[in-house]
């Protein structure tokens, strides 16, 4: 929308075509009027909104725009933590820019943006990263949201569950079935009730629902797993036809690996499948290196299965982490927020925002 004027006011997304079973990457305000959102098919997108135009990605445009926005972030403090292409935590508070103001940061940052990359910016500034990541959310597009440290516990308190971070479709229909619709009824409960119920999570339930996050904001974020798959047009119906895949993929996931200079971090390997029915299933095992025969085992192993059509192949490596730190919009984050006159696995489902950059202060 930004480069071609056309575009704007129309239902658009980016993302695969509908024939060749694509997804939506993201879409604008105009398409989820639809009820269209990112990770939905294509095809479904379509038939809830047949106007809805659909691009395809240009990922150098974007990663020049990230690093532009990036820069600009990093006017204001070394401690950006980027979530992904558009999405930062920044931690200003020994910033002195703007009379350390957190929210005069936050204007001037996002009024840069504009001027400079052409796209807008929606910003949080909170005392710590789950208010921050809340507050980015709360005026898009292009908004801006202030919590102050004695706004935080109103703030949060009347906050659905489903907003605190790990709480996906499936957590929320069982905290709301106990009747936990907002983090004020979470605050019922006490921290050995909440440990009883919901295992580790039980402290995250707590502590978020009162507002209470000390991660600290994570300049130098490491990569915690390298990958490739295909969704093919065609359904893959033989183990043989699958495990010519994996050997295809495995050479693009070398070429990915020493690009992102990973080798020596490689502690995992996995292959991702997803069978014609949509089921999924991931078989994975130690290794320090890519190695077909052992992907082309787990690749047999995760088939048996279910034995049926295969829609998905992926392959990928995991990498060895310093720290299992949670991850989180430009989401402005300060200790003391304006001075001024976002194996056990747990369900989350994020949707990307559209047309609308995002950080977190």
């Amino acid at each position: 929308m930004r480069d071609d004027p056309s575009l704007r006011g129309r239902p658009l997304a980016v993302g695969g075509r509908p024939e060749h079973r694509g997804v939506v990457a993201t879409c604008n305000y105009e398409a989820r009027r639809f009820g269209i959102h990112s990770a939905m098919s294509s095809a479904l997108a379509m038939r809830k909104c047949p106007d809805l135009l659909i691009l395809p990605s240009a990922m150098e445009k974007y990663r020049i725009a990230s690093r532009q926005i990036m820069a600009i972030y990093r006017d204001y403090t070394n401690d950006v933590e980027p979530l992904s292409l558009d999405e930062a935590y920044l931690d200003v508070t020994h910033t002195t820019r703007c009379k350390g103001s957190a929210t005069l940061m936050a204007s001037e940052i996002r009024q840069r943006v504009r001027d400079t990359v052409g796209v807008t910016v929606s910003a949080g500034v909170a005392p710590n990263k789950f208010v921050a990541k809340i507050a980015s959310d709360w005026n898009k597009p292009d908004g801006l949201h202030v919590v102050r440290p004695h706004e935080v516990d109103a703030f949060v308190a009347a906050l659905p569950v489903r907003k605190i971070f790990g709480v996906g479709k499936v957590t929320a229909a069982k905290l709301e079935k106990l009747g936990l619709v907002t983090c004020a009824d979470v605050r019922a409960w006490s921290l050995i009730d909440l440990h009883l119920r919901f295992g580790v999570f039980g402290k995250r339930l707590y502590d978020l629902s009162r507002g209470i996050d000390t991660r600290p904001v994570r300049a130098d974020q490491e990569r915690k797993s390298v990958s490739v798959e295909t969704t093919y047009v065609t359904d893959l119906t033989t183990l043989d036809e699958c495990a010519d895949e994996v050997r295809r993929l495995t050479a693009l996931l070398d070429e990915r690996i020493e690009r992102a200079q990973a080798g020596p971090a490689v502690r995992k390997l996995f292959v991702k499948i997803r069978f014609a029915d949509f089921q999924r299933t991931t078989v994975e095992c130690v290794g320090d290196a890519t190695h077909v025969p052992t992907l082309l085992a787990l690749l047999e192993k995760g088939f048996a299965r279910r034995n049926l059509a295969v829609r998905l192949l992926g392959v990928g490596v995991r990498l060895e982490e310093e720290d299992a730190a949670q991850p989180g919009q430009f989401t402005l984050f300060d200790d003391d927020v304006a001075h001024d006159a976002e194996p056990e696995v747990l369900d989350h489902a994020d949707e990307h925002d559209d047309g609308d950059s995002g950080a977190s202060m």
